[in-house]
């Protein structure tokens, strides 16, 4: 069993509370990234970055609101993750 389908299980079993986790986690998650991204300016590209984070954040919670498979949910959660991981370290290395 993989790390991935062991942690969609336990996601599966306990639904209601990591959906609540999950909303409030990858919403402070993403503010870091806003806040990073803001840090290092307001130009065309910060915008880009800034509506990709906003974008994947309002998707899952959207996903959570509208009531969608719980796979659909985590698979979503670990898309935001990323996006605003990714961001995260663009901006704090790279630019």
């Amino acid at each position: 069993m993989t790390l991935y389908q062991k942690a969609l299980g336990d996601f599966r079993k306990g639904y209601m509370g990591f959906a609540t986790l999950a909303i409030i986690g990858q919403s402070c998650f993403g503010s870091v990234a806003v806040m990073y991204i803001l840090q290092n300016g307001t130009s065309f590209g910060q915008m880009i970055q800034l509506a990709a984070v906003v974008i994947a954040c309002m998707i899952l919670n959207g996903s959570i609101l509208s009531q969608q498979k719980p796979k659909l949910v985590f698979d979503l959660l670990l898309v935001s993750i990323l996006v605003s991981f990714v961001m995260i370290v663009l901006n704090t290395i790279f630019i």
